[in-house]
C-alpha cells in the first residue's frame, strides 16, 4: 500500500524542487564536499529546509495556524531552527538526491498482489491534477488509486503519517487480497 508516492519518475516540479535542495547544500563554501566536520553548511542548509517546508507544505492548514503575518513568519522562523537544529546537511542530500533515478513503471504490470495507492489532494508533491498516479496504478491488475480529498484532518505530502485518514483503505486492502499476501 504505497502511500504519499506516484508509480513514475521523479520529474517536473517535484525533480526541481528536489534539485534546488541538492544544490543549495553543495553550493554552500562551508559544505566542502561533504566534509564540513561538526559545522554545518548554514547558509545552504537553511535554503534547503525553506525549500523542503513550501514541498511539503498544506496551504489549508496552514492558513489556519498562520493567519496574519506575524504568526506566519514566526511559524517558518520555528521550522528552520528546528530543521537547522536537528538536520544534518548531508544526510539531508542524500536523502533528497536518492531518488534521482526512481522509476517503478517498467514493473508496473508484474504486481500480482491487490495494491491500494493513497495519496492526498493538498500533496504538493505529488499533486493529483498530473494523473500520474492513476496512469500508473491502471497498470497494476489488482491496483486501486485513492486520492484523499482535502479537508481539515489532511496534512498535504505528510498525510501518510496520518493513519487514521488511510486506515479504512488499509482494512480494504487486507480484505481484498484474502491471504494473497
Amino acid at each position: 500500500m504505497p502511500l504519499a508516492s506516484l508509480p513514475a519518475p521523479i520529474a517536473g516540479r517535484n525533480r526541481m524542487t528536489r534539485k534546488m535542495i541538492v544544490d543549495a547544500i553543495r553550493s554552500d563554501p562551508s559544505w566542502r564536499g561533504g566534509d564540513y566536520g561538526d559545522t554545518q553548511p548554514t547558509q545552504g542548509l537553511t535554503t534547503a529546509l525553506y525549500v523542503l517546508t513550501w514541498m511539503g507544505s498544506c496551504p489549508l492548514q496552514w492558513q489556519k495556524e498562520c493567519p496574519d503575518a506575524a504568526s506566519a513568519d514566526a511559524f517558518l522562523d520555528r521550522r528552520v531552527q528546528e530543521g537547522l537544529r536537528t538536520t544534518d546537511a548531508n544526510n539531508l542530500l542524500y536523502q533528497v538526491a536518492s531518488s534521482a533515478d526512481y522509476d517503478p513503471r517498467p514493473l508496473l504490470g508484474r504486481i500480482a498482489a491487490p495494491l491500494t495507492a493513497v495519496n492526498s489532494a493538498d500533496d504538493q508533491v505529488n499533486p493529483p491534477e498530473l494523473g500520474l498516479l492513476e496512469a500508473g496504478i491502471g497498470q497494476v491488475a489488482g491496483g486501486r488509486a485513492v486520492v484523499l480529498p482535502i479537508s481539515d484532518e489532511t496534512r498535504g505530502h505528510g498525510t501518510h503519517t496520518y493513519a487514521a485518514l488511510w486506515k479504512d483503505e488499509l482494512v480494504a486492502l487486507l480484505e481484498r487480497s484474502g491471504g494473497q499476501l
